[in-house]
C-alpha cells in the first residue's frame, strides 16, 4: 500500500476528532462562563472585571481600604466562591454518574435520582442527621466530620445494588423493571425521609425540608473538602471505564468476548456512582434530573462514545447546575428557590420528551 493510502485512516480519524474536540472546548467555555457568572451575579452584583481583582487581593493579603471593597471580598471569597466550587463538583459528579449508569444499564433513561439512587442516599443522610446527631458527642472526630457523606454513600450503594439485582436476570437488564423498581424504591425512601422529618426537632425540620429539595446555600470550604475526594475519585475513575462502557452497548456477552471484565466493570461503576452521588447528596441534598438531561444532551452533541461523553458530561453538568443555582438565587430575592425545584421544572418535561421519543422509535 502506498504512503498516500496508508495515511488516509489517520486523516479520517483526525477529521472525526475535530468536532468532538470543538464540542469539549465549547462545553468548557460554558462551564467557565457559568463559574464567573456564579461569582458575579446575585442580590449584590459584582462586575466580572472585579472578580479576578478581588480574588488576587484576597490571596495576596492586600488590605481593603473601603467598606465596599471589604463587602466584595466577603461575598466573593466567603460566600460565592465555595458555593460555585461545590456546584461544579455536584454538577460534574452527578452528570458523570448518570452517564455511567446509562452505559451500564444500556439505556438513556437511567438516572441516579430517577431510579432511586439519590433518594436512597438522601434517606441515609437524613437518618444520620436526625438520629445519628444525638450520638455525635460519643463518636471520634473523624465520624463527626465524615459521618454524613459516609451514610449517604452507603445509602446510595445499597440502593444501587438492590435495583441492579431486581432489574437484572440472566445477565440482561429489564428497562421496565429498572424504572419501576427505581420509582418504588424512591417512593419508599421518600416515605422514610418524611417520617424522619416528622420526628425531627423544629430546627432540624427547617434545615431538612430545604436540604431534601436540593440547595447550594450554606456551602462552605468544609463541605467542599468533604465532598471533593469522593466526587474527584469518580471523575478520575470514569475515563478508565470508557472502553468498557462502549463495549457494553453491544451487550454483556459481546463485551466479555472482546476482553472486557464485565462483572468487575459493573462493580467498579456501582461503587463509583454510589460514592459520587452520595457525596453530592451529602453536600447539596437531592438535585434531580442532572444525571438524566446532561449525558443525553452531550450524547446528542458529540455522539455515543464514552471517551468524549464522560468529560463532556462533567463540563456540561457543571455549567447546567451553576446556571440553575444562579436562577434559584435570582428568581425571588431575597428568598432562594431550592435548586432541586429548578432542575425538576426543566428535567421533568425533558424526561417526558425522552419517553415519547423512545415510544415513537420503538413503534
Amino acid at each position: 500500500m502506498s504512503v498516500e493510502n496508508s495515511s488516509l485512516p489517520l486523516t479520517a480519524e483526525r477529521d472525526a476528532a475535530r468536532p468532538v474536540l470543538a464540542g469539549l472546548v465549547l462545553f468548557g467555555v460554558l462551564a467557565v462562563v457559568a463559574f464567573v457568572c456564579a461569582l458575579a451575579i446575585g442580590p449584590f452584583s459584582i462586575p466580572p472585571s472585579r472578580i479576578l481583582a478581588v480574588m488576587w487581593e484576597a490571596w495576596n493579603g492586600v488590605e481593603t481600604h473601603t467598606s465596599a471593597m471589604l463587602r466584595e471580598r466577603v461575598v466573593v471569597m466567603d460566600v460565592r466562591f465555595p458555593r460555585a466550587v461545590l456546584g461544579i463538583l455536584v454538577g460534574a459528579g452527578t452528570a458523570v454518574a448518570g452517564a455511567i449508569m446509562q452505559g451500564i444499564f444500556r439505556n438513556p433513561l437511567a438516572d441516579p435520582g430517577l431510579i432511586g439512587v439519590a433518594p436512597g442516599a438522601g434517606l441515609a443522610a437524613v437518618a444520620w442527621m436526625v438520629i445519628g446527631s444525638s450520638y455525635l458527642v460519643h463518636l471520634p472526630d473523624f465520624f463527626q466530620v465524615m459521618g454524613l457523606p459516609i451514610a449517604a454513600f452507603l445509602g446510595g450503594l445499597v440502593t444501587t445494588l438492590v435495583i441492579s439485582r431486581l432489574a437484572t436476570k440472566d445477565g440482561r437488564t429489564s428497562v421496565a423493571t429498572l424504572l419501576f423498581a427505581g420509582l418504588a424504591i424512591g417512593a419508599m425512601a421518600a416515605a422514610g425521609t418524611g417520617i424522619l422529618v416528622f420526628i425531627a426537632t423544629e430546627q432540624q425540620t427547617r434545615e431538612l425540608l430545604f436540604w431534601t429539595m436540593g440547595s447550594l446555600a450554606g456551602a462552605t470550604w468544609i463541605k467542599v473538602a468533604i465532598a471533593a475526594p469522593l466526587v474527584l475519585a469518580l471523575l478520575v475513575l470514569a475515563p478508565f471505564m470508557a472502553r468498557g462502557l462502549d463495549a457494553m452497548a453491544l451487550g454483556e456477552a459481546e463485551a466479555f468476548h472482546v476482553g472486557i471484565p464485565v462483572q468487575k466493570l459493573k462493580w467498579v461503576a456501582i461503587i463509583g456512582v454510589a460514592a459520587g452521588v452520595g457525596a453530592s447528596v451529602a453536600a447539596a441534598g437531592v438535585v434531580g434530573f442532572i444525571g438524566l438531561m446532561v449525558p443525553h444532551l452531550a450524547r446528542l452533541a458529540l455522539g455515543p462514545s464514552h471517551r468524549a461523553l464522560l468529560p463532556a458530561s462533567a463540563l456540561l453538568g457543571a455549567a447546567v447546575l451553576l446556571s440553575a443555582d444562579i436562577f434559584a438565587r435570582m428568581a425571588a430575592p431575597p428568598a432562594e428557590v431550592p435548586i432541586g425545584i429548578v432542575t425538576a421544572l426543566v428535567g421533568a418535561p425533558f424526561f417526558l420528551w425522552l419517553l415519547l421519543r423512545r415510544r415513537a422509535f420503538v413503534g
